[in-house]
């Protein structure tokens, strides 16, 4: 039979070959408890069993870190349910035996390490009688250690969840669907290469190769912390990379592994497993969930309203207002204007990320304050732009916060329009003053080829200060306490590309430099029309770059389209001089003592799409294209997820006009990134978040600028996202 019969065989005839079973596990559950088993992990990360995967998913928002070792692998992964149908892993993997590279000039005794991405899709929901079927990609872009395809079912009958699946490569190379003896190769003569510089999705060997059946069972011991697994391995390890670069084969005594799970609560799982017939296993699981993520908020009492006798002749304390508006709404910064009937604030939100939480403060602080007004304006700022206008009835929110009516609601008292500034001077105006600000900053890196973790820990100071209405200057300084990155050599990559070292001079920048100056810059915005914001800025903008640029966003309100472009031109700073900049293209590291090529001048910029599709809610899409900091072309695509709790998870590729041997490894760039809002895991209620981001290498290529300010991320009030209210 010809393989791309048996592959086809192997892909129809699975069903029928489980049936069977499927049909007398549902049969029997009946009679069988109907405790449900919950997800976990296997050694890989993602839902699984011991080395297979299994069919089923984990409840969305499912955010997992996982590590487990053996003397042949350390596995270390992050799995994150995307969606309720949709699985995705990040895992890095050290093999012990194996050096990262032959130059010990280059990777010292750093142990080699894979990078892998893997996905799960989910085809069908488990029902009375069909099993959760899914099918699952290993290793995707990858350079191929694991790479595997799989089709998995499984099936729950009382205490016992039963898988059967298909794979291919990795996960069937014992071939027991297509080549049992494997006379023609360990692999079955699957394509075991990699396009380019690997990074690249390698479509053309999937479902090729050696397949073979894998199977298993997990079991709920009466004792709930415990779990028992037990599978039939489909690989026979005969081509794993450990051995064929060792030279030791990794010898199986036995193609069942066993497994102990014991759960410490929904937060963490230990494991110990006996896999091969003669390999112990250790392992464990860390997990919480970014739907049901929340906290318990110690958040300041509202005001009740109190009914008082015509207070027209009053005077308003308007200091002591202001410090309300501040701390008990949130709105900071902020201009109060006394017309008539109707009072005008113009501010800054910086507490509730839900303005339904901040109307309501701020409705009850002025109805106590202006009992006799009819109308509340409260016009919300960033960056001195504004960006929304709430109008509340000051009546019908008396009546709701009252409980006049029969299912009061204080939205139907507000209303939100297009910004209108008020043209006369302000009753009160917070004093300009500045703003300055201490923080700890981490930046690391993993999987490098001089150390597999490379850190720099310090402080970072900031201050900033409004000149006028429409420009700042700002600046920042970090004062490096602790990094590793004088290891990071990586200047000149043994591939041999020569693109000028817009991010790869980051030893330099970092461990060279206990005090530096990352950004001092002045900074114009403005709105320009109704739907139209701008800004201008001039000055050192990053750590790296110095230079001048603008921006445009045109972002009507509440659409769910924004368009924006950016225009730069930059030089390289002097890691050596606090405010030098390269002058000479060509230059020499001493301590390596070799040359590179430094950036004295380029324009960079993007023409930017944003999207947040009504019909696939919690999701915006990003799409950039234009020329980067080493002057490569291309197209850089961003897509975020976010969920119940506020939390974003996202990924990015840039993809440019460099080739994969003129970029070097990887072939692009890509990365991921968690946005934690800090209301989710503070008891207070605030607006900011912390970002977690990762990449798999730094290279020059698909590099962007970094800008302080994004009028996408300062409109954000327009078309809430980063402020988008949590359903929880």
């Amino acid at each position: 039979m010809s393989h791309a019969k048996q592959t086809i065989y192997s892909l129809f005839a699975i069903p029928f070959m489980v049936s069977g079973l499927f049909f007398c596990a549902a049969a029997q559950s009946d009679e069988l408890s109907t405790q449900k088993i919950t997800p976990s992990q296997y050694d890989f990360g993602g839902v699984g069993l011991i080395q297979m995967p299994t069919g089923r998913m984990a409840a969305e928002g499912e955010f997992s870190v996982n590590a487990t070792f053996n003397e042949d692998y350390y596995h270390g992964a992050l799995s994150l349910q995307l969606f309720p149908w949709l699985e995705t892993t990040i895992r890095y993997t050290q093999v012990p035996d194996v050096l990262y590279s032959n130059d010990p000039n280059f990777s010292g005794d750093t142990y080699y390490t894979d990078k892998g991405i893997d996905v799960k899709l989910r085809l069908l929901e488990e029902s009375y009688w069909i099993p959760e079927t899914s099918i699952g990609v290993r290793d995707i872009g990858g350079t191929g250690l694991f790479d595997s395809e799989y089709i998995a079912m499984t099936k729950g009958f009382g205490p016992f969840d039963a898988t059967v699946g298909v794979g291919w490569g990795y996960i069937g190379n014992r071939g027991n669907l297509t080549d049992t003896n494997k006379s023609s190769s360990v692999d079955c003569n699957r394509n075991t290469g990699f396009k380019g510089k690997g990074g690249n999705v390698d479509f053309e060997r999937w479902f090729k190769g050696c397949s073979a059946i894998f199977a298993g069972v997990e079991y709920q011991t009466p004792w709930d912390p415990l779990r028992i697994k037990v599978e039939y391995d489909g690989n026979d390890y005969k081509s794993d990379f450990a051995a064929l670069q060792t030279g030791n084969p990794l010898n199986q005594s036995s193609p069942i592994n066993y497994g102990l799970l014991y759960r410490v609560s929904n937060w963490g799982d230990f494991k110990l497993s006996y896999e091969r017939g003669n390999t112990w296993t250790l392992g464990f699981s860390l997990a919480t969930n970014f739907n049901s993520l929340k906290s318990n908020w110690r958040d300041t009492p509202k005001q009740a309203i109190e009914d008082k006798p015509d207070m027209a002749d009053r005077k308003v304390d308007l200091p002591e207002l202001n410090k309300q508006l501040a701390f008990d709404a949130g709105y900071k910064g902020a201009k109060i204007y006394i017309k008539n009937d109707q009072v005008t604030i113009v501010a800054t939100q910086t507490k509730y990320r839900d303005r339904k939480n901040a109307h309501d403060q701020v409705g009850r602080i002025l109805a106590n304050q202006f009992p006799d007004a009819k109308t509340f304006n409260i016009i919300e700022s960033t960056g001195h732009l504004p960006t929304t206008e709430t109008q509340i009835d000051a009546k019908q929110f008396k009546d709701a916060v009252q409980h006049n009516y029969i299912n009061a609601n204080i939205e139907n008292s507000t209303k939100v329009v297009e910004p209108t500034l008020p043209t006369e001077t302000p009753d009160w105006e917070t004093p300009d003053q500045w703003n300055y600000g201490f923080a700890p900053k981490l930046v690391q890196s993993f999987g490098g080829s001089e150390n597999f973790y490379l850190f720099n820990f310090g402080i970072n100071g900031s201050a900033s200060r409004w000149i006028t209405d429409n420009i700042e200057v700002s600046s920042s300084m970090y004062i490096n306490i602790l990094d590793n990155y004088d290891q990071f050599k990586y200047l000149t990559p043994p591939d041999g590309t020569d693109l000028k070292r817009v991010r790869t001079l980051i030893r330099q920048y970092v461990s060279d430099n206990p005090v530096r100056v990352d950004n001092l810059q002045f900074t114009w915005l403005d709105k320009l029309s109704e739907n139209i914001y701008a800004q201008a800025y001039v000055g050192y903008l990053e750590m790296m770059f110095a230079g001048v640029g603008t921006e445009v966003l045109y972002r009507p309100m509440n659409s769910e389209w924004a368009f924006g472009i950016d225009a730069n031109y930059v030089k390289q700073r002097d890691p050596d001089n606090i405010f030098g900049l390269f002058e000479n293209e060509i230059n020499f590291d001493p301590d390596l003592g070799i040359s590179y090529r430094a950036q004295t001048g380029t324009f960079t910029g993007h023409a930017s799409v944003y999207y947040q599709p009504s019909w696939f809610d919690d999701v915006l899409l990003r799409v950039s294209y234009g020329q980067y900091l080493a002057e490569d072309r291309g197209v850089t695509v961003d897509l975020s997820k976010q969920f119940d709790s506020g939390v974003i998870v996202g990924a990015f590729a840039s993809k440019t006009n460099l080739s994969a041997d003129q970029f070097g490894e990887g072939s692009f760039t890509k990365g991921f990134y968690i946005s934690i809002p800090f209301d989710a895991i503070l008891p207070t209620p605030v607006t900011n978040r912390g970002n977690l981001a990762w990449q798999p290498l730094t290279r020059d290529g698909g590099q962007k600028l970094g800008r302080k300010f994004e009028l996408y991320s300062g409109t954000d009030a327009r078309a809430p996202w980063l402020n988008k209210p949590s359903t929880k």
